[in-house]
């Protein structure tokens, strides 16, 4: 009798209000963990929302503050889609290229020879029908990254007009050139500065990459022109040169945004594991690099941001540059790719 009365009672609270906390958890079982009957929260609750308030209203309006390109890609890789469901790109990272080849040189070694030169080399780019890295890089985005490029260009225009707009990019190139030329002065040991340089110094930019240029030392590439006859590219490289002891290819940037973290530099890690495979297959060169170093410098003077890769890191950015070259070399088959905008 007791037994049945039990079981009653058992099947009664399970019919009564329990069943429908019960049904509440397995529903948001996959969304979120707790314990009991603590109160469930949604994630999206936990995401600063005034921090990105500007970004959602660049994207779903055609109003607002205009972004740059790097902004709007920095926020979309750092954060991804509010969506539950997989960007078509994400199985890029499990595609294997078809035809391997290796980033470094087994028959090199990293260490300097005693023929090499005393001063950084300085190889002229040769302007040919062979394609150079930003061509490809620029050929090979996205959809999502054309769309988010073309919808900050549009967005610009709108804001500055046609004439604005092509004043805008202009200033932006010259300022890049500008910071370039001041840091090959500074790492070039026989130029001396010249008087119209003084002022590149005082700029924000070379403010901004005093304590990384503390650590830079040992020269051997300075603007210098690679090729990699195997894989049929070109690239201009910004520098070759020791980073806290450890060779490196070293690239130079400029950004009106933070970038404190490697994922915000869009395709520049790519960038720089193709100058250094080429490099290290390069019959110019006598040495070859095994880490990479980009550095992120600021028009107000902050602190640089340096992002260092390592062996390790620098392969596996190789395997998605040989997937990007591969890309492009079976568009251009197709006769799909348009003449570049920008070269290197």
């Amino acid at each position: 009798m007791k037994m049945k009365l039990f079981q009653t009672i058992c099947r009664q609270l399970r019919s009564s209000k329990f069943s429908v906390e019960s049904a509440a958890l397995v529903a948001f079982s996959t969304s979120s963990y707790s314990c009991g009957r603590k109160k469930k929260v949604n994630p999206y609750e936990e995401v600063d929302q005034e921090k990105y308030s500007n970004l959602v209203q660049s994207v779903l309006s055609s109003r607002g503050v205009a972004q740059t390109p790097g902004s709007v890609e920095e926020d979309a890789l750092l954060c991804g889609p509010v969506s539950k469901h997989k960007l078509p790109n994400q199985g890029e990272d499990r595609r294997v290229p078809q035809n391997w080849f290796p980033i470094f040189n087994p028959e090199r070694s990293d260490k300097p020879n005693a023929s090499d030169p005393s001063v950084p080399l300085k190889i002229p780019l040769q302007r040919n029908v062979i394609p150079s890295v930003t061509r490809v890089l620029q050929q090979t985005m996205t959809k999502q990254q054309v769309f988010l490029l073309e919808r900050w260009k549009q967005r610009m225009i709108l804001e500055l007009g046609e004439d604005g707009f092509k004043e805008y990019t202009s200033n932006i190139f010259l300022q890049g050139k500008r910071f370039h030329e001041a840091l090959e002065s500074i790492l070039s040991p026989q130029e001396t500065l010249k008087e119209r340089d003084e002022n590149l110094l005082k700029s924000g930019y070379i403010e901004s990459v005093q304590h990384i240029l503390k650590d830079v030392s040992g020269v051997r590439a300075l603007e210098s022109a690679v090729q990699h006859e195997t894989l049929n590219y070109i690239g201009l490289l910004d520098c070759v040169a020791e980073y806290q002891g450890k060779l490196c290819v070293i690239d130079w940037k400029t950004s009106e945004k933070p970038k404190p973290f490697i994922q915000s530099t869009f395709d520049n890690p790519l960038q720089v594991v193709a100058y250094m495979g080429a490099m290290n297959h390069d019959t110019n060169y006598s040495f070859q690099v095994q880490c990479g170093l980009i550095v992120v410098a600021y028009k107000d003077g902050s602190p640089a941001h340096p992002h260092f890769m390592d062996a390790e890191l620098c392969s596996q950015y190789w395997a998605k540059w040989l997937l990007r070259l591969e890309e492009y070399t079976e568009k251009k088959k197709n006769q799909n790719i348009q003449k570049p905008e920008y070269s290197e």
